[in-house]
């Protein structure tokens, strides 16, 4: 693929993922983003109003700023680790690949 075609398809892909991102904003202008702890609460308060939980959480954010910032990072945290064991692993292939090709 030449470097004009690559870089044509690189803004494709820009394009595609600010599109994603922007037509759910739109398209759902008044919608509730509610998490899924938040809709299990309500589901098991409509179900059962006196329902008392088992366990109380070890930690209490102070806003849910901090709280998505907690999410954000472990997700990050996450990834970060997937991509870096992905990368070893098609490193250490390609350098097998390598290794067989020159004996």
């Amino acid at each position: 693929m030449n470097q004009s075609k690559k870089g044509l398809s690189n803004w494709f892909l820009i394009a595609g993922v600010v599109f994603l991102a922007v037509v759910p904003l739109i398209v759902a202008r008044n919608a509730e983003f509610l998490g899924a702890d938040d809709r299990a609460t309500i589901a098991v308060t409509e179900v059962n109003p006196g329902y008392q939980p088992w366990f109380k959480p070890l930690m209490q954010v102070p806003s849910c700023e901090v709280q998505t910032f907690l999410f954000a990072a472990q997700a990050a945290l996450g990834a970060g680790a997937l991509g870096y064991f992905i990368g070893l692993s098609k490193g250490r292939t390609e350098q097998r690949k390598n290794h067989e090709h020159s004996d």
